[in-house]
């Protein structure tokens, strides 16, 4: 790791990937979140506490391993190429990194990233896996 990455580590919000111009929805987290106003300077359209359709990125906070079945529905409001940012509590045994990836996999999602979005949430990045995300159509 070089020296000044160590000085001047990356900032959360680049970590996650939120980048200008993204549809960004977020679900459960304080609205007073620090995040809000990071993701609100980034997001061409941002959505607190309401699902928009065509997200590139939701990010939901999820506290019990029975929320987790709200994943197919968080599915099926990302772009192919989108994200679902699940965010749960650290170090709590009734809901571990191990649960969130196997829901994750039975809803049709794979897991590509893990952040740590706070010094009390943990963040797991699932994704569409590219196989079965639709074909794009080649320009003739």
């Amino acid at each position: 790791m070089k020296q000044e990455e160590v000085r001047y580590p990356k900032p959360v919000i680049d970590k996650l990937g939120v980048k200008p111009g993204q549809r960004v929805s977020v679900l459960g987290l304080p609205s007073d979140a620090p995040f809000r106003a990071q993701v609100a300077e980034r997001a061409a359209k941002l959505s607190w506490g309401r699902l928009l359709k065509d997200n590139d990125l939701v990010f939901v906070a999820i506290t019990s391993v029975a929320e987790l079945s709200q994943l197919p529905r968080l599915r099926e409001a990302i772009v192919p190429d989108g994200a679902i940012w699940p965010l749960w509590p650290k170090g709590r045994k009734e809901l571990r990194e191990d649960d969130v990836r196997a829901a994750a996999l039975a809803s049709g999602l794979v897991d590509v990233k893990v952040v740590a979005f706070s010094e009390i949430l943990s963040a797991l990045k699932l994704m569409i896996p590219v196989a079965h995300r639709p074909q794009k159509r080649s320009k003739q």
